[in-house]
């Protein structure tokens, strides 16, 4: 058995190196996977107000609320969820852009019912230098509220859509009361935010001073807006329906009562939109890889990859041990040398080296002192007066230029010394 035969023992049992092949496939999927989602990580806790916010001024809360209500909830990261039929919830920011929430909501006069949500506070993550024992006490997501702040953009929005939002607090000896959807009770705070009543606005819920804190747009009587539009329900007053809000089982109530007033109560399909708080992303390959129908082809390429692999995985055993490139001896140096020339494609070079080789063996074997070609021509002549002379199967080949010439002529050469051995 040659040394390149031999094998050596494998420094990992076969089952390890499964499991680390499996593992490492598994993370590459799960990698794509989250790109083409866009779910590259947790989003860094701002303190803004979203339905993924756990803080006091989120909405995920109302999330697992409704889903809890069997309401079927969708977030949407794409610009596609705006186009939905059924009910869509807008939280837009404290900053937002008036024209493109007035264009979303244009689009959707006839498409589908629409849930708007204002901001009203200010928030932002717990102090860095927390003591200990009170910086334990908040959780993942949880933010401290600094504020309510007046909104502008709203004023800027497009009729029937205009909204004049106001920001009051409350005396100490005035509740923060609220009454509508045939339920009532008292609001977290005594920091208010509302809106003066509108005759194209049809107040859902109202405080005791008779504020609006939710309305229906209803648009001007006799518009085409009156007539055929689907609801468009603004909640002027959040913490009706935030995490702060839903604290409350009447207010937690009177959230679930507004989804359902804004769906017109027949439908449980809500899609909560996130592109309005930063966590939009456009579509790209690897998402449509994980969706259908491209999801059978996905499942189908990763199937091949499995079989190709577990096929390599079986096929091939313990590494063989390689001897040296370059082998000891004359022999390889020969064969090494030859196998140079033949790469080179220089044959035509050793046709004179061997023919001078030849020459000196031919007059050893005739007893010559000099291997000149007449001399060896003239012995062989009285030797084996029937071959043909050295000379001209020397020269032969000396001219030849092809291998098969080369080899040829050498042969004839080679077999002359043969004849002579007998």
């Amino acid at each position: 058995m040659s040394i390149a035969d031999q094998r050596s023992a494998s420094p990992f049992s076969r089952f390890t190196v499964f499991v680390v092949v499996l593992v490492g496939f598994l993370a590459f999927i799960a990698m794509l996977y989250f790109l083409g989602a866009g779910d590259t990580g947790e989003r860094q806790n701002r303190g803004e107000a979203h339905a993924t916010a756990t803080g006091l001024n989120g909405y995920a809360g109302l999330v697992r609320l409704l889903e809890r209500e069997n309401f079927d909830v969708t977030l949407s990261r794409t610009p596609s969820g705006l186009e939905t039929n059924e009910l869509l919830v807008l939280t837009p920011s404290l900053y937002s852009d008036p024209e493109e929430i007035g264009q979303i909501l244009e689009n959707r006069q006839y498409l589908g019912p629409t849930l708007v949500i204002l901001p009203k506070w200010m928030a932002s993550p717990p102090p860095q230098n927390l003591a200990g024992e009170a910086a334990g006490k908040f959780k993942d997501g949880w933010v401290q509220l600094t504020g309510a702040l007046g909104l502008d953009w709203t004023e800027s929005l497009p009729s029937p859509f205009s909204v004049d939002r106001e920001i009051e607090t409350l005396s100490d000896d005035e509740a923060p009361s609220w009454q509508g959807l045939e339920l009532s009770g008292e609001l977290p705070t005594k920091t208010i935010a509302y809106s003066e009543p509108s005759e194209i606005h049809d107040p859902i819920i109202t405080d005791a001073a008779g504020h609006t804190l939710a309305f229906n747009v209803l648009g001007e009587e006799g518009s085409t807006y009156y007539s055929d539009a689907y609801w468009t329900i603004f909640v002027v007053e959040p913490d009706l329906v935030n995490n702060y809000g839903l604290a409350d089982p009447e207010r937690a109530k009177a959230a679930v009562a507004l989804v359902r007033e804004a769906g017109f109560g027949n439908e449980n399909r809500v899609t909560f939109d996130q592109t309005l708080n930063g966590f939009g992303g456009a579509e790209n390959l690897l998402t449509l890889a994980f969706r259908p129908p491209f999801l059978a082809a996905t499942l189908c390429l990763i199937l091949a990859m499995v079989i190709i692999g577990w096929r390599a995985f079986l096929r091939f055993g313990p590494a063989a041990i390689r001897g040296p490139e370059i082998a000891f001896g004359k022999k390889r140096l020969v064969s090494n040398g030859a196998g140079l020339i033949v790469r080179a494609k220089r044959l035509r070079l050793l046709a004179a080296p061997y023919a001078a080789l030849s020459a000196r063996r031919l007059a050893a074997k005739l007893g010559l002192h000099r291997h000149e070609p007449e001399d060896i021509d003239a012995a062989l002549a009285a030797r084996l007066p029937e071959e043909e002379p050295f000379s001209t199967r020397a020269e032969r080949l000396r001219n030849a230029h092809t291998p098969n010439e080369i080899l040829r002529a050498a042969q004839a050469l080679r077999e002359l010394e043969g004849k002579l051995a007998k």
